[in-house]
């Protein structure tokens, strides 16, 4: 009796209900899903610390305790400003509710103006309720507690991944022999995942520094908080410079009118434009190793997964996913070009 194949579209469906189970089943422990994918990209980004250190001989504790209290250090450093600015902020806010209340009637005389019935401009003008901007500000703030109370378990995990990475390292290496493809993709992801966050970190900062001396020549409030959500917003993906652009914009509309905003929107424009579309992509080049419409569904799908922080680390999930299901595989070499954007054929 002849062995009949099974079919390519119930191995197609079997695999996506496994993903969408999969998908679902993180969602639902996305609190602990985090903070652990948070904790392994971190370690992984200090590793070079901890090589140079074993290259100088120096003691297993210090090779443990140097990298973790470099994370530990940023991390609470972050933390501390962005607390205390959107502190500010939300004090600061309820200042501008006259001027918020003054730019509504100018823009409903603007509209009616123009020809827009007064009913459109209600709808309008509701969706812009100063109770609402201090709302957002007042969520912000709780959603930073919320990383505080987190933070205890990332530190925890970085800790003790921190403590394992010696020996994780040596029982890889171990490993080659009996599963190369395996061992050859998580070096892989590992490399470019330090990579591109090193370049992401470096260009980050060139950028929060850049928006912060034009914010504060421009007499925009709070440039440090907004500098600090520029270098936050680099590692997201496609829509990273809009989401840091915003909230400056709409400060620099209350605080000094509409021509403060466009000067503000144009300095950011600018400095993005230089950076992220010339410089950026020299230093960068390939090593995500994803198509921009891959990087895309990237966003999209972890930030469904794992909410903000899920859009902060698609590309070392997307990275991650890649090195355990297709790098790993010999057989999907189509599939690598397929998210890769790249020919087979393609050098590197």
């Amino acid at each position: 009796m002849r062995d009949q194949s099974v079919p390519r579209a119930l191995i197609i469906l079997v695999g996506f209900a496994a993903g969408v189970l999969v998908v679902f089943g993180i969602r639902e422990v996305a609190s602990i899903a985090g903070p652990v994918v948070l904790a392994l990209v971190l370690v992984i980004a200090v590793s070079p610390v901890r090589g140079w250190l074993s290259a100088k001989n120096a003691p297993v504790w210090l090779q443990v305790a140097v990298p973790f209290l470099i994370v530990v250090l940023v991390l609470l450093g972050m933390v501390g400003i962005l607390t205390m600015s959107v502190t500010q902020l939300v004090s600061l806010l309820p200042s501008y509710t006259d001027q918020f209340d003054k730019l509504l009637l100018d823009a409903q005389r603007w509209a009616s103006t123009h020809g827009l019935s007064n009913e459109m401009i209600d709808k309008g003008l509701s969706a812009f309720d100063p109770g609402r901007v201090l709302g957002l500000a007042q969520s912000l703030l709780g959603s930073l507690i919320g990383v505080l109370s987190a933070l205890f378990l990332i530190v925890v995990l970085l800790l003790a991944m921190s403590l394992d990475a010696p020996v994780t390292a040596k029982i890889l290496t171990a490993g080659e022999g009996n599963r190369p493809q395996l061992v050859t993709a998580l070096g892989t992801f590992a490399h470019k995942t330090r990579r591109y966050l090193i370049v992401s970190t470096v260009f980050g900062l060139i950028n929060a520094i850049l928006d912060m001396v034009a914010l504060s020549l421009l007499d925009v409030p709070l440039p440090l908080l907004w500098g600090v959500l520029a270098l936050i917003t680099n590692y997201i993906p496609n829509v990273g410079f809009v989401i840091g652009l915003l909230p400056p914009a709409m400060l620099a509309l209350l605080d000094g009118g509409v021509q403060t905003m466009v000067l503000v929107i144009a300095a950011y424009i600018v400095i993005n434009v230089v950076t992220q579309s010339f410089i950026l992509p020299k230093f960068l080049g390939d090593a995500v190793g994803l198509s921009t419409t891959m990087t895309f569904i990237s966003l999209i799908v972890w930030t469904f997964v794992l909410g903000p922080l899920g859009a902060i680390l698609a590309i070392p999930l997307s990275l991650l996913t890649r090195a355990l299901l297709i790098d790993s595989d010999p057989s999907a070499k189509w599939v690598q070009a397929l998210v890769s954007g790249r020919l087979p054929n393609a050098s590197g």
